[in-house]
């Protein structure tokens, strides 16, 4: 493992251990040239997996791009670094084992966007203002109407009603 501080090709573990959720290893790291110290994940590959844009182009899938992009539509949200790591392992794993070496875009944007869904709300919307390039104001509108929609759909207490009761 090179060193990202130096260069230099001679690091060493000092201590390895697994993730929260199992799904990685982290290891601390130190340099022998500077005396740096670093820490890895190592994460199971099942598969190589390359995105097929919509203009058809393939580029190599990117686990970290994902999460950049559900950190910043979470920025300032009260939702903890963990969650976020389970919910890209989670969409990653998904990805991995659904057996296509070849994913759309468009795939990957809908599996964020439905796990962003159950986790916060805010971020949903601002993930998908980007996703569906939202161009005006009445965009959001639109979006967040056809989002309040659902919700009540889901808070229907009908819904949970057992006939088999007495009232």
């Amino acid at each position: 493992m090179r060193c990202p501080l130096c260069g230099a090709d001679g690091t060493q573990v000092k201590d390895s251990r697994p993730t929260e959720d199992d799904t990685a290893i982290r290891r601390r790291r130190f340099c022998i040239t500077c005396n740096g110290r670093f820490t890895t994940f190592e994460r199971v590959q099942l598969r190589e997996l390359t995105v097929v844009k919509r203009n058809g182009r393939k580029v190599p899938f990117d686990r970290e791009k994902i999460l950049r992009s559900v950190q910043v539509a979470l920025r300032k949200r009260p939702v903890e670094g963990d969650n976020i790591d389970r919910m890209v392992s989670g969409i990653v794993r998904e990805l991995e084992s659904s057996g296509d070496s070849e994913v759309p875009a468009a795939e990957i944007g809908n599996l964020v966007m439905e796990r962003l869904k159950s986790l916060d709300d805010v971020a949903y919307v601002r993930f998908a203002s980007v996703y569906r390039d939202f161009r005006e104001a009445r965009d959001f509108g639109a979006f967040i109407d056809e989002l309040n929609t659902d919700d009540e759909k889901t808070d229907d207490p009908r819904r949970d009603f057992d006939e088999t009761e007495e009232v």
